[in-house]
Formats: C-alpha cells, structure tokens, sequence
C-alpha cells in the first residue's frame, strides 16, 4: 500500500493513466501560455497520495521541431471529476536527458 504523503516511481510510466495526464498537461499548457507544444512521450512518471494524487511527469514534446522535456505536476481528485494542472516547466532537451534520470 502507498505511504501518504510519499512520493513514488510509477513502473510502467509509459501505461494509458500517465500518456493520458502528460497529453492532458501539454493541452492545458498550450492553452495558458497560448503556446503549441506537441506531445511526444512520457519519460519519466511519480506519483504521490495527497488529497487525491499529485503525478509529477516526465515528458517530451515537439516544440518548433524540436525535442523538448518537460516535468509537468498535475493534481487528481476522481472522486470529484477533478483534474489540475499544478506546474509545466521545461528541463532541456531531450538529448540532455538519460533514460535514469
């Protein structure tokens, strides 16, 4: 069972729930920073039990051509129908990101 409050790897970071929620971090992004990123792959996947769940991810995306990752946070109540994106920032690109980190 999950430690409250504890954050942990997700094995297969590359299931349906995390490609859902980097596509859903990389739609929401485009639509506040009025940006067109375009989703590649997901990296990297955590997840921590909060008041919900709270998915750090790892993700590359396609901006202007060129690969880019991101760590994206978003926030998961499904008891409420609610899903949040907390924080989208870029790490580098994706040549500057090894399958370990």
């Amino acid at each position: 069972m999950p430690l409250l409050g504890g954050v942990r790897d997700v094995p297969d970071h590359n299931s349906v729930e995390s490609e859902e929620l980097a596509r859903f971090a990389v739609q929401e992004h485009n639509k506040k920073a009025n940006t067109f990123l375009e989703f590649s792959r997901v990296v990297k996947a955590k997840v921590q039990v909060v008041a919900g769940t709270m998915h750090y991810i790892t993700l590359e995306v396609v901006e202007a051509g060129q690969k880019k990752i991101y760590e994206a946070k978003v926030w998961v109540k499904p008891w409420e129908n609610f899903k949040e994106l907390q924080e989208f920032k870029p790490v580098g690109d994706s040549s500057s990101t090894s399958s370990d980190a």
